[in-house]
């Protein structure tokens, strides 16, 4: 059996207490919390040191979320010669390479599987296809909040404010959903993956994103009216240059596998040499689903886990240069390089000829400083 000292009794947290108790081959030995709760206080920690100088502690579960003190906590069970595991997506994105150097050097496991794709086992899938076959690209519906958002008022015909509150109230969406619509939580599963896929560490900040805010319902309309459906897409894949990466609205065809996810589901996929193209559909988030993944690594390490799922870890650079892509762009202001690029209209915006993923992305960046309507969204090749 194996003791866990667990970080965190929130949403995740209580999911994954309750998972283990019904185990005999796990148990929590200790649980950090901030305040007081009636039914766990026999096994309250106040101080993260009651856990990490624990001799009879083997895996610390860190659940809490946020960059700190999570970094922090990890970084002193590891240093303790504890395995670790977490869905914490923000702290693995942002200190990939100290983390994971750190846990090969102690001689400990971590892992993260619940970190990107929620209750899909997708980094662990990602490791198994690695060991065999080359992965090229990556790409997926890795947020349900934005995916929920968008399959709505493509069925609804909704306006995106409406839409956005009934999925705070439903709890899909936070009080503050800025990571979510803007794409910094696509980026940071994205950026997780890239690295394992690819065996490669890619800075956070060198992925551009632009998200789904702006989007409108006349928007939408012009969309279906055309045989479209749009969607948020994280997307990498290994270039001559080094690596393409993004985080952008994209228009699918109605008839394409992204199209039907509906909800809060997630559809993530990669393309291989050997295996071709294979997608993995499922819960991307939720107590339930996302505490499985968390127990699942602690099986792993049960198992004989040790390390990361990878050990390669090459600096890439992220260039988008190489991608040309047609792109839908609504903003009242437009100038002339935008002029210069159009082809056709679409409802209250313009296509664009073939402009490279890269050129675009910074421009409309720029262009929604000036004009905080802007929309645009790629055309899926």
């Amino acid at each position: 059996m194996l003791n866990i000292g667990l970080l965190g009794f929130g949403v995740v947290g209580q999911g994954v207490y309750h998972q283990v108790c019904s185990r005999s081959d796990l148990a929590i030995r200790r649980i950090l919390v901030r305040r007081s709760r009636e039914e766990i206080e026999a096994l309250a920690a106040r101080d993260i040191r009651e856990i990490v100088e624990d001799d009879s502690i083997h895996i610390v579960v860190e659940v809490m979320g946020g960059l700190h003190p999570a970094y922090e906590y990890i970084c002193a069970a590891l240093e303790a010669g504890k395995h670790v595991v977490t869905a914490n997506k923000a702290v693995i994105s942002a200190y990939y390479r100290e983390l994971t150097e750190l846990a090969v050097r102690k001689g400990v496991a971590l892992r993260c599987t619940a970190a990107a794709g929620g209750g899909i086992p997708w980094l662990t899938t990602l490791e198994r296809c690695r060991r065999m076959d080359t992965i090229h690209a990556i790409r997926g519906i890795m947020n349900g909040t934005t995916n929920y958002i968008l399959d709505a008022m493509h069925r609804q015909g909704a306006d995106f404010d409406a839409v956005l509150h009934k999925a705070q109230a439903l709890g899909y969406a936070e009080a503050d959903p800025a990571a979510d619509i803007d794409g910094d939580d696509i980026r940071r599963k994205l950026v997780i993956s890239a690295n394992i896929a690819f065996g490669c560490v890619v800075p956070e900040e060198a992925v551009p994103t632009f998200g789904i805010r702006t989007i409108s319902a006349a928007d939408v309309a012009a969309f279906q009216a055309a045989g479209f459906a749009c969607k948020l897409l994280g997307s990498a894949r290994l270039t001559e240059q080094g690596m393409a990466a993004r985080v952008e609205p994209t228009l699918v065809s109605e008839h394409s596998l992204e199209a039907s996810v509906p909800e809060n589901y997630n559809l993530i996929s990669y393309d291989a040499a050997l295996l071709g193209r294979q997608s993995f559909f499922g819960q991307g988030a939720g107590r339930q689903p996302t505490a499985a993944n968390v127990v699942q690594d602690c099986l792993d390490i049960l198992q004989g886990a040790t390390g990361f799922y990878i050990r390669s870890m090459e600096n890439v650079t992220v260039d988008n240069s190489g991608v040309m892509q047609r792109y839908y762009v609504r903003t009242p202001s437009r100038d002339a390089w935008l002029d210069g690029l159009a082809e056709e209209t679409m409802g209250p915006g313009i296509i664009t000829r073939p402009v490279s993923a890269g050129e675009m992305l910074t421009w409309a960046r720029k262009q929604a400083g000036q004009d905080s309507s802007t929309f645009i969204a790629a055309l899926d090749a």
